[in-house]
């Protein structure tokens, strides 16, 4: 009998190529991007209950942290009515929805690849506009999107099979997978469109309906997603689409009775806050709420006196201030082996120097801004508090310009557990820490209430062995810079406070979204 895979003539998952931005073709495209999406700035996007446009009198906006007087969009803003509305319509169109065969949910999720891969210039642009992230930052998002979808398509194929049994003599027995329900998925800004579709495309292709609220700072990408669903072929009743204040809309959301799980990915607080709202029963109730959280990182790379050090000041450059450290796998410590530790900071200081920082989308700006007024203020106060633990050696103040934008920030002789290195910053700066030997290191490296993400530049073997032993992260990276995980390649999700590890792009992830019937029947 032919597989699901056969049947739909799927090729092996690889993972969609980054766009070569040298190729004067690619940078021209990319531009055009920039001036089309740039004309439709200040449009109105409605939201999407029950399969029908809803707007409300109250608007919120999106702007661009890079230029914060520009409108990317005007959104509605809901009330906990219009949230409870949503679930029950999610919840109404459930049993329609599950009952679609996996082949042809699957067959909607690669046709919302192929559009996204059509319209990647377009997407790319949005995000640099939106959420400040520099061409190939975004291009990495718009990639990864892609990636999801084909992903986790061809795993609904093959979770869609009979499930192989110990075989039971007169016993004609199975197992299958079978949906949840209603899935509340509360997306992050960081990764606007990657994290956000990836959760939502698990979703949807499992047979469970949705009910998305976006987060308040990229609300503009999030409702091209959806029309790029719609347009795939995915009934509009299957995804509700809501915006409005994470208090009412988002607690509402999570608390409904009928609301069957919650995807989350964003901060610890708000993390911990969704996993105890989802732990108590609301009146009706009748299942244990499933959370699908990933937090928060305070993630480290450690440089071993054995390490190639110029390969650790790149990887830590890159790790520490790709995307203004605005990434849960961001490198905000550096723990380093004190027989190299003033060469090592002497590169990095140097390395760290060429970084230019303004708009994101100025191909020649590596640092874009941060996402808002909030979150400079933040970081610039966590500076201020690391100039006392430790000692400022590059950065620490807003760079030029109208946006929110912070230079590069290195602060040295950070002691192992000042707040600096505990707490998660979320913007560019990185804490060095000064390590006697590699055993203290990886001690320092584990003293975070986190575990996300962490790497080790080592040349001895067995140092390397005891980090794959002794490193408690969910992503361990040797000899390598901590960000980037590739869909497939590097499953990703973290231990401790940094959520339920719930391993993204890998083969247990549609599992979280699923449940497990087992079928036996007597036979003769």
């Amino acid at each position: 009998m032919a597989t699901a895979e056969q049947k739909l003539h799927i090729s092996e998952f690889t993972n969609e190529p980054f766009i070569d931005f040298s190729k004067p073709e690619n940078r021209k495209r990319m531009e055009d991007a920039l001036k089309k999406v740039k004309s439709e700035f200040g449009r109105e996007y409605p939201m999407w209950l029950g399969g029908q446009k809803v707007t409300t009198p109250e608007k919120r906006n999106s702007t661009n942290p890079s230029r914060p007087s520009e409108v990317i969009g005007v959104f509605q803003n809901a009330t906990a009515d219009m949230a409870r509305q949503a679930i029950e319509a999610a919840h109404k169109y459930f049993d329609t929805w599950k009952k679609v065969p996996a082949q042809d949910r699957v067959k909607y999720i690669f046709r919302a690849a192929q559009i996204v891969r059509e319209r990647k210039f377009e997407l790319n642009a949005l995000v640099c506009y939106e959420v400040g992230k520099t061409w190939v930052e975004a291009d990495a998002d718009i990639a990864e999107t892609i990636d999801f979808c084909e992903f986790y398509g061809r795993e609904m194929l093959r979770l869609a099979e009979p499930q192989k049994l110990t075989p039971m003599r007169g016993e004609r027995n199975y197992l299958t997978y079978i949906p949840l329900g209603v899935g509340v998925v509360v997306p992050p800004w960081n990764f606007p469109c990657a994290i956000m579709a990836g959760l939502v495309a698990a979703s949807l292709v499992t047979g469970n309906t949705v009910v998305l609220k976006p987060a308040s700072d990229s609300p503009t990408i999030a409702a091209k997603f959806i029309d790029i669903l719609f347009e795939a072929g995915i009934p509009k009743e299957a995804v509700n689409f809501i915006t409005g204040p994470g208090g009412a809309v988002g607690d509402t959301l999570v608390t409904h009775p009928k609301t069957r799980y919650v995807g989350f990915t964003g901060s610890k607080e708000v993390g911990l806050r969704i996993s105890e709202l989802a732990a108590k029963p609301s009146p009706g109730q009748i299942w244990i709420k499933r959370t699908v959280l990933e937090m928060g990182g305070k993630d480290a790379i450690v440089v071993d006196e054995e390490a190639d050090i110029d390969a650790a000041v790149e990887g830590t450059a890159q790790a520490a201030f790709g995307y203004q450290g605005q990434k849960c796998s961001a490198c905000s410590r550096v723990i380093v082996s004190e027989k190299v530790y003033d060469a090592f900071l002497q590169k990095l200081v140097d390395r760290t120097k060429k970084i230019t920082v303004g708009p994101s989308d100025d191909p020649n700006n590596y640092m874009g801004p941060v996402i808002n007024q909030p979150a400079m203020k933040s970081i610039l106060d966590y500076i201020e508090v690391g100039k006392k633990e430790g000692r400022l050696l590059t950065g620490g103040k807003r760079a030029a310009g109208d946006g929110y934008f912070i230079e590069p920030t290195i602060i040295a002789d950070v002691p192992p557990k000042a707040r600096l290195a505990q707490e998660e910053v979320f913007g560019p700066v990185l804490a060095v820490i000064k390590a006697k030997n590699y055993d203290e290191a990886l001690e320092i490296a584990n003293n975070t209430e986190f575990g996300l993400t962490g790497a080790v530049y080592s040349k001895n073997p067995e140092k390397i062995r005891k980090a794959e032993e002794m490193f408690h992260v969910g992503n361990l990276y040797l000899n390598r810079k901590c960000t980037g995980a590739m869909v497939g390649a590097h499953p990703f999700g973290g231990f401790n406070m940094s959520g339920t590890d719930s391993k993204t792009g890998g083969k247990d992830y549609l599992l979280l979204f699923l449940q497990a019937k087992s079928v036996a029947e007597k036979v003769n």
